[in-house]
């Protein structure tokens, strides 16, 4: 296969632009993407206005009925097709990963990797015939069917901590189901989060319009929630803004998919293997600095092994380096941005000045943040009741099943939760009480799969899903047929 791997790694094609039936200059000028490692400018990017943002809206609203139109077994291959140049020019793209969110080279990896099957399996979904016949009840003599119609503009607000990943799902998902898309990336990562699917598809042979992409500031996520050209907003980020989102898509009576924030709660059953246990708490509090909304953040264990477990997890902490991943043999890179070393060290302070125990780290240099591990958690700490969206191991204790079950259902999230334990049956029997939208028995909570309905529940999101059923479910919509063998007359 013939591939055009340099192309992703030649600025001088979207440099100070944005993709919208090609690339072009946007009217609010340009801006520097820089690394969160070391500040160092990475690229420039294209800064869209609202004005930029309806005129792509506009533009993709146009090319929709025929997108929609075209067979699902044409949607499907070019969909493989940027499978294909992902999954082939993953070598050159890990590198972009790795600047510019932070993403340690094996992150990075399995990011692709996982994007590449999420958008195989989004074009699998595209040739599912969900038509469905109905029996005619009403007297008429018709035909009666249910087909699943696209909603027409499906616009996508993605996140930084994974920007490749949490963008595609969601735009594969879209275009799959007949939508086209007007994508904003967040503007810290416009390259893995937009520049990358762009020249995927463009390479893909996706037609003209069908997919936007419009870097920029919140004016432009506030106007995609506002543009009637656009029928559906898929948002991934933090309660807060997905909050906003969704008002203003209920006052403009948009459909609104929302994949937002977590604080899931890993359990550790008394008959459990502590250092089994360990490694999974480890992995799940500390993979990609802590910056995962699947991440264990907050690990429950009974009260006579807690010391234990947090004298494990120090030690595990102590073998954990932390640096610029571009640079530097690191377990651990840099968080997105400084103030958000501020912002944990100030959750750890609030705990400690409560009486909670800091083991190892608990302070940040620059945007590097060690691996940290504190106990003796308590509701009303912050750290017990915040998602804290950084690498630290939040240790609670609980006396008995019911108050460990009590302790994880605190949490206005209910997006992931865990329970490991010797007794599979009864970590069953505990996990099947949490209210959450996914259950890991004997696993930690950062998992995912495309075939799996990914999302949660409260302040998680409001109850919708994405990938697996929820491709057809989210992106698309019911439409009810009915054909009279020919027209006959009423009683007016």
């Amino acid at each position: 296969m013939t591939t055009v791997a340099q192309d992703i790694l030649a600025p001088h094609m979207w440099t100070g632009k944005i993709y919208s039936n090609g690339w072009i200059s946007p009217s609010g000028g340009t801006y520097a993407v820089t690394a969160p490692a070391d500040g160092s400018q990475i690229a420039t990017m294209g800064r869209a206005t609202a004005s930029d943002l309806n005129k792509s809206a506009t533009a993709a609203r146009a090319a929709q009925p025929a997108w929609e139109a075209t067979p699902a077994t044409e949607r499907a291959a070019i969909l493989n097709r940027a499978a294909d140049y992902l999954e082939t020019n993953l070598a050159a793209l890990v590198p972009w990963l790795v600047r510019e969110s932070g993403s340690t080279p094996p992150k990075a990896g399995a990011e692709i990797k996982q994007s590449v099957e999420i958008t195989r399996a989004a074009a699998t979904a595209a040739t599912e015939d969900h038509r469905m016949q109905l029996k005619s009840v009403d007297g008429r003599n018709a035909e009666e069917e249910l087909v699943r119609v696209a909603h027409g503009v499906v616009g996508v607000i993605s996140a930084f901590n994974f920007p490749l990943l949490l963008s595609i799902r969601a735009i594969a998902a879209a275009l799959a189901t007949g939508n086209t898309v007007v994508h904003k990336p967040d503007p810290r990562t416009p390259i893995s989060g937009g520049v990358m699917i762009a020249q995927a598809f463009e390479y893909a042979g996706l037609p003209n319009g069908a997919l936007h992409i419009v870097t920029g500031d919140a004016e432009v996520g506030a106007a995609m929630c506002e543009d009637p050209n656009i029928a559906m907003v898929s948002f991934t980020g933090s309660a807060q803004v997905g909050a906003k989102v969704a008002e203003s898509c209920g006052r403009n009576l948009k459909k609104v998919q929302l994949e937002l924030g977590g604080k899931n709660a890993l359990i550790v059953l008394d008959d459990a293997d502590l250092n089994v246990a360990a490694s999974n708490c480890a992995w799940g509090a500390w993979i990609h600095q802590g910056q995962v909304c699947i991440a264990s953040g907050l690990i429950l264990v009974h009260e006579q092994q807690a010391a234990t477990l947090a004298d494990m997890l120090t030690q595990r902490a102590q073998k954990l380096p932390v640096g610029d991943p571009a640079t530097d043999a690191c377990a651990l890179g840099p968080l997105i941005a400084e103030p958000e070393c501020i912002r944990i060290e100030a959750i750890i302070d609030d705990a400690l000045a409560q009486g909670a125990t800091l083991h190892i780290g608990g302070k940040g240099k620059g945007t590097l943040f060690p691996a940290t591990v504190l106990s003796g958690v308590r509701p009303g700490m912050r750290a017990f009741d915040e998602e804290i969206f950084g690498p630290v191991a939040v240790i609670a204790a609980y006396q008995n099943d019911e108050h460990a079950v009590e302790l994880a259902n605190m949490s206005s999230f209910g997006l992931a939760g865990a329970v490991i334990g010797t007794d599979v049956e009864r970590a069953r029997t505990v996990g099947l009480q949490l209210r959450v939208g996914h259950l890991h028995i004997n696993d930690q909570t950062v998992n995912s799969s495309p075939l799996a309905p990914f999302g949660g529940r409260g302040q998680s999101g409001n109850g919708g899903r994405i990938s697996g059923p929820a491709v057809w479910e989210e992106f698309s919509q019911y439409m009810w047929i009915t054909s009279k063998p020919q027209a006959t007359t009423y009683p007016f």
